[in-house]
């Protein structure tokens, strides 16, 4: 996912939208308004300069939140959460249906995100229900992506 401008994810965009793709993001849920709001403000413009002198555009951000493959896994409290209030199709079933229906088939696929409860602990200090929380979210989300798209 990309929610700032500082990490691979938004390098890589940079580098696409370079040799001419369209880009589309998702965002995790709880960052997406943050996210929009500092596009909108221009928060991002300097670092959206390509090498052309154009800037990157962003053709469309999608809420995203790549733990949960399909609403059914979605836990009640995470439904009712009021971080995931006004936002709806961001599980990685949906957001894939929601692609395909406003762009088709995509050709390339970027996984770019990383998150886990325990994220900022040094290894050792990692507790196993945190380091598999990170797994789910950072690694096996690219196996779901690519299954439902």
């Amino acid at each position: 996912g990309v929610a700032d401008d500082n990490g691979y994810g938004w390098a890589i965009a940079k580098s696409l939208a370079a040799a001419g793709a369209e880009i589309l993001l998702g965002t995790w849920v709880p960052a997406l308004n943050i996210s929009e709001s500092s596009l909108r403000r221009g928060k991002f413009d300097e670092s959206r300069v390509l090498p052309d002198g154009s800037l990157l555009e962003i053709t469309k951000v999608y809420p995203l939140d790549a733990v949960f493959d399909n609403l059914e896994d979605v836990p009640e409290d995470i439904k009712s959460n009021k971080r995931y209030a006004g936002s709806s199709k961001w599980t990685v079933q949906e957001v894939a249906e929601s692609v395909k229906e406003d762009f088709g088939s995509i050709d390339i696929l970027v996984h770019s995100l990383v998150n886990g409860p325990e994220v900022t602990k040094p290894l050792l200090e990692t507790s196993r229900k945190g380091y598999l929380a990170a797994l789910s979210a950072s690694s096996y989300s690219y196996v779901s992506l690519l299954k439902h798209f």
